[in-house]
């Protein structure tokens, strides 16, 4: 069996692509990757921050509208210090989110612009 070293990306389908870039940009300070490779109308857009990269897909039927489902989500991992900033910058934003107490882990569940859920969490209960 080959052993896996990280998630490379999470792909999510976006209805605007501006909005989506902007959005991932604003809220979580990723930049674009790939834009000298990938140019053709199609092709995702990467954003990233670090290690940490999304691939944003315009849907082959643009009048495709998804139903909220609390399974379908992706998580990435902060500090505790990170965890409070990352509740400081949402309420500031006006974007609505959830805190869950997992007992393991405490997570702040929001929704980006197209309905992806997403998950900041953090392992550093106190």
């Amino acid at each position: 069996m080959f052993q896996i070293q990280a998630i490379d990306h999470v792909a999510l389908l976006v209805q605007d692509m501006e909005r989506a870039m902007k959005w991932y940009q604003e809220v979580f300070g990723m930049e674009r990757r790939y834009q000298d490779v990938w140019t053709g109308k199609r092709d995702p857009v990467v954003m990233a921050s670090g290690n940490v990269q999304i691939a944003l897909f315009l849907p082959g039927n643009p009048g495709i509208i998804r139903a909220h489902d609390l399974n379908e989500h992706f998580a990435v991992r902060v500090d505790r210090a990170n965890f409070e900033q990352a509740r400081v910058e949402l309420e500031g934003r006006g974007i609505p989110f959830k805190v869950w107490d997992h007992k393991i882990c405490l997570s702040l569940y929001f929704f980006d612009p197209d309905g992806n859920q997403i998950e900041v969490t953090t392992y550093e209960v106190v």
